[in-house]
Parts: structure tokens; C-alpha cells; sequence
């Protein structure tokens, strides 16, 4: 009797949990970090990983102590020239002759559906990158709180986040 009454909560709590579902909400202070690349020729898209991996290693160094938004503005907006340094660098040293602009501010960005999470269009407080025209796909993330330093750890391979829940695998342990 007791195994049922078990089973039967532990069903209970994981229809609830599962009803709830696993969606990463970005909080209204934020601040995302955006890359746009000059187009959707390879080149371009690979141009903008190498731009996005140097400033993202960058600016994680800068924000990872960072314990408030007032805290992450401030360290963004004093390290703006070593922001555009860093990126014209990345570009010369790679031989690549693309213009680029950086904007800290409130920015657009277009509606977007990520690992089943729609997220709004609007305009955002942001640091964005924009490479050459900037007419190619984008790569964005949460700068603060830092989601894009967690998203930074994944690995490029691994597409999708494997969720498991305690009473999952009880019942998996005991009754399988």
C-alpha cells in the first residue's frame, strides 16, 4: 500500500513540475550581449564567432563579480574603448577588413524562439556589435545575470539540455 501511495505522489509531483515546464525567463533588468554579422556568407558567420569568442572571454573576466545591474553597467560602459580595441584587434590580426560599430544602449532585437522559449521583440538594454552591414544572422545571450556565461560553458556540439527530475529517477531506480 505504501508503494502505491508513493507512486502515486511522485506521478502527482511530476505531472505538476512537467505542467510548469523548464522555460529560462530573462529578468527586466538585464542587460544581453548581441554579435550581427555583415551577412550570411560563411565567411561573415565565421567572423562573427571569432569576434564573439574574444569579447565574451573579455567581458566574462570583467562581469564575473559583478553582484548587481548597477554594477554590470558600470564596468560595461568604462570598458567600452577596450571593448572596440579588442574587437578591431581581433579583425587585424585576422586579416579581416571589416568595418564595425558598438553600441552600449538600449538596442532592437527581433522576436526569437530558443530551446521552446519565445522571446519578445523590442528594444533592450544591450551591448551589440555589428559587423559590416550587419544583413547576417546573430548571436545573442544574457550578459547580466550572467545566462551567457553559462551559455558560454556549453559545449558548440551539445544542442539540447537533458532536465532530470529526483522523482524520475526514484521511480526509474525502484520500479523499472
Amino acid at each position: 500500500m505504501k508503494k502505491i501511495i508513493f507512486v502515486m505522489i511522485a506521478v502527482t509531483i511530476l505531472f505538476i513540475v512537467n505542467a510548469k515546464g523548464e522555460q529560462l525567463i530573462i529578468p527586466k533588468e538585464a542587460i544581453r550581449f548581441r554579435v550581427i554579422a555583415n551577412s550570411n556568407d560563411q565567411q561573415d558567420q565565421e567572423n562573427k564567432i571569432l569576434v564573439r569568442d574574444h569579447i565574451q572571454q573579455e567581458i566574462t573576466q570583467d562581469l564575473i563579480k559583478s553582484e548587481s545591474v548597477e554594477n554590470a553597467r558600470n564596468m560595461l560602459q568604462n570598458n567600452l574603448s577596450k571593448y572596440k580595441t579588442l574587437v578591431s584587434n581581433t579583425l587585424s590580426e585576422n586579416n579581416i577588413n571589416t568595418p564595425f560599430q558598438m553600441n552600449y544602449g538600449m538596442n532592437y532585437f527581433p522576436e526569437k524562439v530558443y530551446r521552446g522559449v519565445k522571446y519578445e521583440e523590442g528594444y533592450y538594454e544591450s551591448l551589440v556589435v555589428t559587423l559590416g552591414n550587419g544583413l547576417g544572422n546573430n548571436w545573442w545571450c544574457v550578459l547580466f545575470p550572467p545566462l551567457c556565461l553559462l551559455e558560454a560553458e556549453e559545449t558548440e556540439e551539445k544542442t539540447e539540455v537533458e532536465y532530470k527530475f529526483f522523482i524520475t529517477e526514484l521511480i526509474d531506480k525502484y520500479f523499472k
